[in-house]
């Protein structure tokens, strides 16, 4: 945090007080400063000033951009909300919308003597409630006082001060020390009265280099000084390094976030800070910085001849290294292989670096500029580094194939007229090692994904019903007055008079479909075993009284998906079903979601999608019912959510599986349909550029499985989504096997969402199924049936999870409960067995409980 930010006010400023406050403050100037400067961009004439010279301004390392109400409008969406502040006059507040506040990191509030305001605190306070979790800074033409800088700093505000106040020197009624505006607000918890103060290498990453104490006397020196001057409980001012020759320049002072410790960042000489000549009191270099010194001295005193000296002196050798290292990275497909791959690239890189003089710190503010970046480049590659067009492929040999399949797969630009066609390899010849790879599936980052859903979880949890209209308006374009729609849905609504009747019948057919498979997986008897002659065990089921289904939705229409979540709930009997689905831009549902919410008797529908809907299931809102268990597919906002909540024991939820990219593995021999199977392998295809799609072929002859390609090429064209089924296709694969046996083994190892049977007798092989999410036997049972009307549910374990999930069914939406009933004449019996084992577990208190009964 920062005690004060300094006002460059003047077009002459003393390069010396420059240099002192950039230590210890951000400078708010409309030119230039120090490299090392914190700098903020003042800007306070829109009528003059171009959106565009601000973005260069910010492009070219101004951290923020100070800007009036005017030109934030015009540059909200385009400049971060974490890069821009606005210039506000106090009288003006009441004028900024939500769409502003929420666009701008915080405020710089401008002042008069002639307005009565100066330097009110509490006034302050109360305007800083309305820019509530934005940082807020006041300029004022009075003096500040130490007294008034700690007030402010207490309620989370911050003083502008102009350089025209500060000085190197003693505080005056005209100037404030820089070091005396600095320490107000910081106070020691020690008897002594020194601060704690954690030392750090501003050329190593901030790594921290040791412990030690200041005072306001050598915080003040080391400010004025940009020496690393420091305060010995035993001898008084310590100005490190002065015999030693280990000295210190100051790069940044800071304070922390309690304000009763300091941080040094320092630029550390000499053989260490530490007085063992070391480089850290807590231990050695190690990463990039231990590299970066191993690759310095050897750049020295490497013998002639060695490897590392050949490195340094022949620059073909190196650059030739740093290729062979970076095709090797891209080749590179497990976490341990990118790891140990990327660390070779590092060692060529840092001694490139090295031979000309870079550094570590070089390379971080490189790239602190890049991420700076308010513009941003196309992104194309050079040419020499496309891949280039290759005509077809000769025949591989069988030997060679597997090789070729499993190379990296280059992202060519797309041939919009090429080929529709997917990767082949027979599986006798792949190795255990290429096997296992068949099997994997793309790395889903959930650690990422959740930490990005997180902070909207969090505020649809704090702010309930006003987060979700905020965030609806956000992300799906829709203005709504409350969030949740309550019954009648069908035929009342207006949307549902939009009903096309075809569609309706369509919905009632496979409504009736579904609810009778459903209906039939009810455990609707309580099971009851005698286990000895007076006790008697009981298993009974009851619903899961409140259900939330997220249904996807915005601009797609899946009532398929309200089909299959909303039935099996009805079925159970769940006391409270709440949907929740994007909503169109104009705030409406879709007539085909509205009428199979009316037909499953949906007590609510929560006009919401993506993270914040999960949440509001989760945790509840004003309007929202907080549910039990949440069901439904979703991109990975979603299911990044929903394993996010699930892991909160404060809100008590479960969910109904992991979900991924949609998936089907076709088993096809020389009974097939060419036709039938590319149809099926395209219906996943065409989900998503992530689809996972693999055709067993089981014996299938050459001239049947290029019968198959052909027809996978030819209906591929003729679809509407042919851009995404060629990218799909494109990472999808033909794997070869002897005979059905060992595809059925292949295909157990996989687990695939959806497993297609096109075989001789195929209803025989289901009996071989030990893993999928849900199999379709034979020529005329596409995975479209399942999807909408045979009965089935079509909400399915993904990613390989079948091993251990079941997709969605009727006893998803129950729980179960046993209870036990034991007579006296039971207890004769079972209870000497119960109170021997309590006994040998230890738990008296156990065993007395049955002895207490018997008189034992």
């Amino acid at each position: 945090m920062f005690p004060f930010l300094a006002l460059l006010d003047g077009k002459r400023v003393d390069e010396e007080l420059l240099l002192a406050v950039s230590r210890v403050a951000p400078v708010i100037t409309s030119g230039s400063t120090p490299e090392s400067t914190i700098r903020y961009l003042l800007v306070e004439d829109s009528a003059s000033t171009d959106v565009n010279q601000i973005i260069t301004f910010l492009d070219n390392g101004a951290d923020k951009a100070i800007v009036p109400l005017s030109l934030a409008k015009r540059l909200l969406g385009t400049v971060p909300a974490h890069r821009l502040l606005l210039l506000l006059d106090v009288a003006n507040v009441s004028a900024v919308s939500d769409s502003v506040r929420n666009g701008v990191s915080g405020v710089l509030l401008k002042t008069s003597s002639s307005s009565g305001f100066g330097l009110d605190v509490d006034l302050v306070h109360s305007i800083s409630r309305f820019f509530v979790g934005a940082a807020v800074h006041v300029l004022a033409p009075d003096l500040p006082t130490p007294s008034i800088i700690r007030k402010l700093v207490a309620i989370g505000a911050s003083v502008v001060i102009p350089f025209s106040q500060l000085t190197l020197g003693s505080t005056s009624q005209k100037m404030i020390s820089i070091a005396d505006a600095f320490l107000a607000p910081i106070v020691s918890d020690r008897p002594d009265g020194l601060f704690p103060t954690v030392i750090s290498s501003d050329l190593h990453g901030k790594r921290s280099l040791g412990l030690v104490y200041s005072s306001g006397e050598s915080v003040a020196e080391s400010i004025r000084t940009g020496k690393g001057v420091y305060h010995s409980r035993k001898h008084g001012l310590w100005r490190k390094g002065e015999t030693s020759g280990a000295t210190q320049d100051v790069v940044r002072i800071r304070v922390d976030c309690d304000t009763d410790a300091l941080e040094f960042s320092v630029v550390q000489h000499g053989a260490g800070f530490c007085h063992l000549n070391r480089a850290s009191c807590f231990g050695d270099l190690d990463g990039l910085a231990a590299l970066e010194r191993t690759l310095s001295s050897r750049l020295i005193d490497a013998p002639e001849g060695s490897y590392t000296r050949r490195l340094f002196n022949d620059e073909e050798l190196l650059r030739a290294k740093i290729m062979e290292e970076a095709d090797e990275l891209c080749r590179a497909k497990t976490k341990e292989e990118v790891a140990f791959e990327a660390a070779d690239l590092m060692y060529f890189t840092m001694a490139r670096c090295v031979a000309a003089g870079v550094s570590v710190k070089h390379i971080e503010r490189s790239l602190d500029k890049k991420a700076m970046k308010i513009s941003r480049r196309p992104g194309n590659a050079k040419q020499q580094w496309m891949p280039k067009t290759e005509s077809p492929k000769a025949e591989l040999s069988k030997a060679e194939a597997p090789r070729a399949s499993l190379a990296p797969i280059s992202k060519a630009p797309l041939d919009r007229n090429g080929l529709i066609q997917m990767r082949t390899v027979d599986i006798s010849a792949v190795s255990p090692e290429d096997r296992a790879k068949l099997l994997k599936r793309p790395v889903l980052r959930s650690d990422e994904m959740i930490a990005k859903v997180k902070p909207i979880v969090d505020d649809v949890r704090a702010r309930g019903d006003s987060a979700l209209r905020e965030l609806t308006a956000k992300f799906d374009k829709a203005q709504l007055d409350t969030p949740l729609l309550l019954p009648p849905f069908y035929p009342l609504a207006p949307e549902a008079q939009h009903l096309d009747p075809a569609v309706r019948d369509a919905i009632d057919a496979a409504y009736s479909n579904v609810y009778k498979f459903h209906a039939a997986q009810i455990d609707s008897a309580p099971l009851v075993v005698e286990t000895m002659p007076g006790v008697t065990c009981t298993r009974f089921a009851r619903p899961i009284a409140r259900v939330g289904l997220y249904v996807p939705g915005g601009t797609a229409v899946l009532p398929s998906t309200a089909l299959m979540l909303g039935v099996p709930a009805q079925v159970a009997g769940c006391e409270k079903i709440v949907m929740a689905t994007p909503p169109r831009a104009d705030g409406s549902i879709s007539p085909e979601v509205l009428y199979v919410a009316h037909k499953v008797g949906a007590h609510a529908i929560l006009r919401a999608g993506g993270a914040q809907a999960v949440a509001a299931l989760a945790y509840g809102t004003e309007t929202v019912p907080k549910v039990d268990k949440i069901f439904g597919p979703g991109n990975q906002w979603v299911t990044a959510a929903k394993m996010l909540v699930q892991n909160d024991t404060d809100a008590l939820v479960s969910i109904d599986m992991p979900a991924g990219p949609s998936e089907v593995l076709v088993i096809a021999d020389d009974t097939c349909n060419p036709a039938f199977v590319a149809a099926d392998l395209l219906s996943q295809a065409e989900h998503g550029i992530d689809s996972q799609v693999v055709l067993v072929a089981s014996s299938l002859p050459e001239t049947v499985l290029a019968e198959v390609e052909e027809e996978v090429d030819k209906q591929a064209h003729a679809l509407g989504r042919v851009d995404i089924v060629r990218e799909s296709v494109a990472k999808s694969l033909i794997v070869k096997t002897q005979g059905p046996d060992i595809a059925m083994e292949f295909s157990n190892d996989y687990a695939p969402e959806h497993l297609i049977l096109h075989l001789r007798d195929a209803p025989v092989w289901v009996d071989h199924v030990k893993n999928a999410g849900s199999v379709f036997v034979g020529p005329y049972s596409p995975e479209s049936c399942g999807d909408y009307a045979s009965g089935t549910n079509h909400t399915l374990p993904t990613n390989g999870y079948a091993r251990q999930f079941s997709g969605v069914n009727t006893q998803s939406f129950q729980k179960h409960i046993t209870s036990q009933e034991v007579t006296m004449d039971g207890l004769q019996t079972l209870g000497p067995i119960v109170a021997t084992l309590a006994d040998c577990e230890g738990l008296q208190a156990h065993a007395n409980a049955v002895r207490i009964r018997l008189g034992m």
